[in-house]
């Protein structure tokens, strides 16, 4: 049996939310290839008690891992973006751009357009990309799909399609 490779992807807050709202945090720990990095930063931002009792919990099992910007080159970096967008996402980017690491992040127009300037498109995927991976490799159905779709849509969270169903 062959070892697929490890994709790690640095991961911000907004997808971490989505992920907190269905329920699925835990999820995240099997999607292979990936391996899930979050910056100290975006730790930070999440500030809802029972998100942070869940992200601690994904922390301790190894679901995701913590991660400090430390590099001399990615700090800089870092203090470059920081003047442009959040902090959480300044970090993920700054990380993804010196480490070679994928993003996953829903944020649009400005954040996109920096981020596939300094990592090209095909390295930024977002709760939609997770999802449609999940069911494809068998962690999800296309019916729990769309119900967390559904839920959300609730929380101003849309996908521009009718149902994952309409995707295969």
């Amino acid at each position: 049996m062959t070892n697929q490779p490890i994709t790690v992807v640095v991961t911000d807050a907004n997808v971490l939310i989505n992920f907190f709202h269905i329920g699925r945090l835990m999820l995240l720990g099997d999607l292979a290839p990936y391996r899930f990095m979050v910056p100290a930063e975006v730790v930070n931002e999440i500030a809802e008690p029972a998100q942070k009792a869940d992200m601690a919990t994904a922390l301790e099992r190894g679901v995701i891992a913590e991660v400090v910007i430390d590099s001399l080159e990615a700090l800089a970096l870092f203090g470059r973006l920081r003047d442009i967008m959040g902090r959480g996402e300044a970090a993920c980017l700054a990380l993804a751009k010196t480490e070679g690491w994928w993003i996953a992040s829903d944020e649009k127009r400005r954040f996109r357009r920096t981020a596939t300037d300094l990592i090209g498109k095909d390295r930024i995927i977002g709760t939609e990309t997770l999802l449609r991976h999940a069911i494809t490799i068998g962690q999800v159905s296309i019916d729990e799909a769309d119900a967390y779709k559904a839920v959300l849509e609730t929380k101003r969270f849309a996908m521009p399609f009718a149902s994952f169903r309409d995707l295969a």
